[in-house]
């Protein structure tokens, strides 16, 4: 059984609903897609591991319905157009994936290493100017 579930686009804040299944947990709605994850448009089949997410074009996107309490009499099409993304929580190996990326490991070069340059000489080495 599908329900319409709201969400916020992070850019400007327009309402849309989707309908979807109560069984898949969301893990984000972001302006940018995690690296690795597969999204699906809204009018394409996301559920039963099609899809990662959904990928919305805000107040453009077919197959959900836009500011679903506002009332649009003038014609206008709310939504400012950028895209934002519906990310659902994934498993691999039954564990959760992190979407962050990895952190990459520094290692400080322990040599000590000099302060700064040396007293500058003048042009006749003498280290003055007059």
């Amino acid at each position: 059984m599908s329900y319409p579930v709201t969400y916020h686009c992070p850019h400007c804040e327009t309402i849309v609903a989707l309908e979807r299944d109560g069984y898949l947990a969301d893990k984000a709605v972001t302006p940018y897609p995690f690296e690795g994850w597969r999204y699906a448009d809204p009018t394409e089949p996301f559920e039963d591991d099609a899809a990662d997410g959904v990928r919305f074009a805000c107040g453009d996107s077919d197959g959900v319905v836009w500011a679903p309490d506002e009332d649009e009499a003038d014609g206008s099409r709310p939504g400012c157009g950028e895209p934002f993304y519906l990310s659902f929580v994934r498993y691999e190996n039954g564990q959760e994936v992190d979407p962050r990326a990895e952190s990459e490991f520094v290692t400080i070069d322990p040599d000590p290493r000099p302060s700064g340059p040396g007293t500058p000489d003048g042009p006749d080495g003498s280290g003055g100017f007059w």
